[in-house]
């Protein structure tokens, strides 16, 4: 049976960007590590920084590419070959303009969408991996996008993305058991 055994989350390292919408992926990450009483450790032969926690008896690596998003791949190559580790027993947290910042979506595999840090992991993992879309909203034209998820998400889109992060928390354990079917359809009810 396949399930989850590697979370990563996408964001751009550093305390200049903590509070960037692209960061989304970071913020979900620290949600879950804090949940299970984990701290990150950076580990430089994987670029970036990971954490072992055990969710529903199972023993799952958390990681955060180090650097830019735009590079995540080949530090999430890394760590999933380091921990042998199949693409589609990976989960993929990312930021989504596509949809509002209080919406969170599942989906395996697929197109990038414009998205550069999906384009750099699908073209190091292959595109069958699991993606944790979280909503930040959309700006409103193509050309606000780059200012759009790299400037700082307003109080009230930081609320509803910690509500969302919250429903996509309560299906981690659905992931890691290998019910896909069951995380989507709680995810995709509300």
């Amino acid at each position: 049976m396949n399930s989850i055994l590697l979370i990563a989350g996408l964001g751009n390292s550093g305390p200049e960007y903590a509070d960037n919408r692209h960061n989304a992926g970071f913020w979900f990450l620290d949600a879950l590590a804090e949940e299970c009483g984990a701290q990150f450790r950076n580990q430089p032969k994987l670029y970036g920084a990971t954490t072992a926690v055990e969710i529903a008896g199972r023993s799952v690596r958390l990681f955060k590419p180090g650097g830019y998003m735009n590079e995540s791949g080949r530090a999430l190559q890394a760590c999933a070959l380091f921990h042998k580790v199949a693409p589609e027993r990976v989960l993929v947290a990312h930021d989504e303009i596509d949809f509002p910042a209080a919406k969170v979506r599942l989906k395996c595999g697929g197109g990038h969408g414009g998205h550069n840090g999906l384009r750099d992991v699908a073209a190091h993992l292959g595109s069958d991996f699991w993606r944790l879309r979280i909503g930040v909203g959309h700006p409103g034209s193509r050309e606000r996008v780059t200012p759009h998820v790299l400037g700082d998400a307003t109080a009230e889109e930081q609320a509803a993305i910690r509500e969302s992060l919250g429903c996509a928390l309560a299906v981690v354990a659905q992931l890691v058991r290998g019910e896909f079917d069951a995380a989507v359809n709680a995810l995709h009810a509300g």
